[in-house]
């Protein structure tokens, strides 16, 4: 490999740093979601790729300036986000921030092919550089509307065989018992979208590297997918067979876990080799030796006399691009950290006019330790529902409404909502739910020092949630975190008419904001 195309391919591994904000977005997704960690590969696949092709064209280097124009564009876009809200409100249920995730993998890597590679690699490199839409691997809307309900089905497999070998089960729906107190319940990951999608992916990449026909290859992957899903139903199957056969042998029951994994591994590892099959008799020397790339010229080219000063252009983007993300992590002795011990409740106001604290909690991933909201309970010496008031100096500009969103759980009402408070008028975005339990309202606004304010549309498709960055802070990327506030209040009264309960609600939202400062809450928690 070249040294100019070592250093071009160093410059581009070390530059995410620029985009930090993304990618430590991602890595917590690939660890907290087990469905979507297969997004975690992809990366080092698409820069293989890419690899892959740029020597097949003997490491040429003829890129162009636009390349360095999308790169700044994304690491800018990304700046913006970190300093502001932008989200489009597709459904009750879909809402999608921007720049997606997905978006800025894809500008990112498109951007630097076509700096140091030029139009010729980007043409050859087009699969690797869309294949970036996948660090994010399944979308939110396809979780929603197929994961779940494959849930259902998988669960109704199972009980249906273990009702074909005579054996009786309870009449709950996900969960499967064969004794009171042994049986196995049928979670999301029991339905096979896991495999699916990593035999997806397996069939994707290698039809690219086998050079299928369009047609051979679309039909290559469908069947991919469904092979994942059909041997998940037979693992189903043969994990009921196991537990018949565990209340005879009573040593197989407390390793239940450890035999669904066994059999689990056993059905996609010739899922696997049958995948291969496939592929292999579609391969045109039908042996799995990739067909070979145009051999690249002995004596490599020599780099362009411009590349040292472009790679400096490029440098010195990637470090202003930086300069953010190092000081947030040489300040990160100042950020709250999540810890468990009572004293690191969130600090509140004991007294708010007439409303006087009654509790403090905190909030944390239910996959881990770390912090999400400080919580705090209000309630007013003349009574009235409890205004529940959580501070977030962790997340960063971030709505609820996308937590909402990804729980599938849809709104009733949302709009913007202006309440008069001691700092002044301050506009909060809005939304009302009814679960069944409670009917509740949620007012949700980011603080960026002293100054807060959020906004949206009432638009039920295609509405825009925004808030304004704080122009200082973005021009002179100070690591000062933008801190979101999120205000509730609730009723019991499900029975009420949603326009009365929301506007009883709402007015009792305003009257605690009435006689509150929204700054103090934010206070303790802004950086230097």
């Amino acid at each position: 490999m070249p040294v100019a195309a070592s250093v071009a391919t160093l410059l581009s591994v070390l530059g995410i740093v620029s985009i930090f904000s993304t990618v430590m977005a991602l890595w917590v997704l690939w660890n907290i979601d087990p469905l979507k960690s297969i997004g975690g590969f992809i990366p080092f696949v698409s820069l293989i790729l890419i690899l892959r092709v740029w020597r097949s064209l003997g490491w040429e280097m003829d890129g162009t300036w636009w390349g360095l124009v999308l790169l700044i564009g994304t690491i800018a876009l990304v700046h913006l986000r970190d300093h502001a809200i932008l989200e489009l409100v597709l459904t009750q249920s879909w809402t999608i921030f921007i720049p997606p995730h997905s978006l800025v993998a894809i500008c990112y890597a498109a951007g630097l092919v076509l700096f140091f590679g030029g139009t010729r690699l980007f043409r050859a490199a087009l699969f690797p550089i869309a294949l970036m839409a996948f660090v994010n691997p399944v979308p939110h809307a396809f979780s929603v509307r197929v994961d779940l309900p494959l849930q259902h089905v998988s669960a109704l497999i199972a009980r249906g065989f273990a009702h074909a070998l005579g054996q009786s089960l309870t009449h709950d729906q996900l969960r499967l018992m064969f004794t009171p107190d042994f049986g196995m319940f049928i979670a999301p990951g029991c339905n096979g979208i896991r495999g699916a999608v990593t035999m997806g992916f397996i069939a994707l990449i290698a039809g690219h590297i086998y050079r299928f026909r369009p047609t051979i290859h679309a039909l290559v992957v469908a069947c991919a997918v469904l092979l994942g899903y059909v041997f998940n139903f037979a693992r189903l199957c043969l994990l009921v067979v196991y537990y018949i056969i565990a209340l005879h042998v009573p040593w197989l029951q407390s390793r239940a876990k450890m035999g669904d994994y066994i059999i689990g591994a056993c059905l996609f590892f010739f899922a696997t080799m049958l995948l291969f099959t496939v592929i292999r008799r579609f391969n045109p020397s039908h042996d799995f030796l990739p067909p070979s790339l145009p051999k690249p010229e002995t004596r490599g080219i020599p780099a362009p006399q411009s590349f040292l000063f472009r790679s400096a252009v490029l440098l010195v983007v990637l470090l202003l691009g930086s300069i953010t993300y190092v000081r947030e992590l040489l300040q990160l002795r100042a950020t709250p950290q999540a810890v468990t011990d009572a004293g690191a409740l969130g600090i509140f106001p004991q007294q708010i006019g007439s409303y006087r604290l009654q509790r403090r909690w905190n909030e944390y991933f239910r996959t881990g330790g770390l912090l999400i909201f400080y919580w705090a309970d209000y309630r007013s010496a003349s009574g009235g529902p409890i205004v529940s008031v959580g501070v977030s100096p962790v997340l960063g500009a971030h709505d609820s409404l996308l937590c909402h969103a990804a729980r599938g759980e849809d709104w009733l009402w949302h709009g913007n909502l202006v309440f008069q408070t001691t700092d002044g008028d301050t506009s909060f975005s809005g939304t009302f739910f009814n679960n069944g339990v409670s009917q509740y309202l949620e007012a949700t606004t980011v603080c960026t020092g002293a100054s807060c304010g959020q906004y949206s549309t009432a638009n039920t498709h295609f509405g825009l949630i925004y808030s304004r960055p704080d122009t200082h802070s973005l021009l002179t990327q100070s690591p000062t975190r933008p801190i979101p506030i999120l205000l509730r209040t609730e009723t019991l009264d499900t029975q009420m008419s949603a326009e009365s309960a929301r506007s009883m609600l709402t007015a009792s939202l305003g009257s605690f904001l009435a006689e509150a400062k929204i700054s103090s809450f934010t206070e303790p928690y802004r950086q230097p």
